[in-house]
């Protein structure tokens, strides 16, 4: 009985020490905005998260911030060179999804607001996280589910529902794929 009080006592500092603090937000601080960050990509979910986000940054006074995540290729990582190319078509497509969200926001009426765009390489859930533990004024992380009757999304499963959802640093906000503009926008 000893040995087993030893162990869960030995599990509780190890558990302890692999926690890292967490990064105190700013969002409410002198020089700080609250940022309500989205994933760009082109499935149609983003531009619900987009469209909700946008309007709660306008309301709040707050800024979006946009991430697109340039995910690697498994196929190409032994040839530099290939990989290089494979990279550099990322950024660029990064950089159109960019400007077709920045369209989106103009025909939504968000005008004036003017999104931070982040790209980042690696997997999306990691990239997120980690942007989100970097960034103090990241306050609400906004994905869009999808309507497909067999779930809301990967993101959606794996941040919101998956084993981070209870530890995760920020808000979730998930947009249901089912609703329309409009209502998106009243609801924000």
């Amino acid at each position: 009985m000893a040995t087993n009080k030893q162990s869960e006592a030995g599990k509780k500092k190890q558990a302890t020490k692999a926690a890292k603090p967490r990064l105190k937000r700013q969002v409410f601080a002198e020089g700080h905005k609250r940022k309500f960050l989205v994933v760009v990509d082109e499935t149609p979910e983003g531009e619900s998260a987009l469209a909700f986000a946008a309007s709660r940054a306008q309301r709040t006074h707050g800024q979006l911030a946009l991430l697109y995540v340039v995910e690697p290729g498994a196929e190409f990582t032994h040839w530099l060179g290939v990989e290089e190319v494979a990279r550099e078509e990322g950024h660029n497509k990064a950089r159109a999804v960019f400007r077709l969200f920045g369209r989106k926001l103009k025909a939504m009426g968000f005008e004036e607001l003017a999104p931070e765009e982040i790209v980042r390489e690696g997997t999306k859930a990691e990239e997120i996280t980690k942007l989100i533990e970097e960034d103090p004024d990241i306050g609400v992380l906004v994905l869009g589910a999808c309507k497909d009757p067999s779930g809301p999304g990967p993101l959606v499963t794996t941040l919101a529902g998956g084993r981070l959802a209870g530890t995760f640093p920020v808000p979730i906000t998930v947009v249901p794929g089912s609703l329309g503009l409009e209502e998106i926008l009243a609801l924000a």
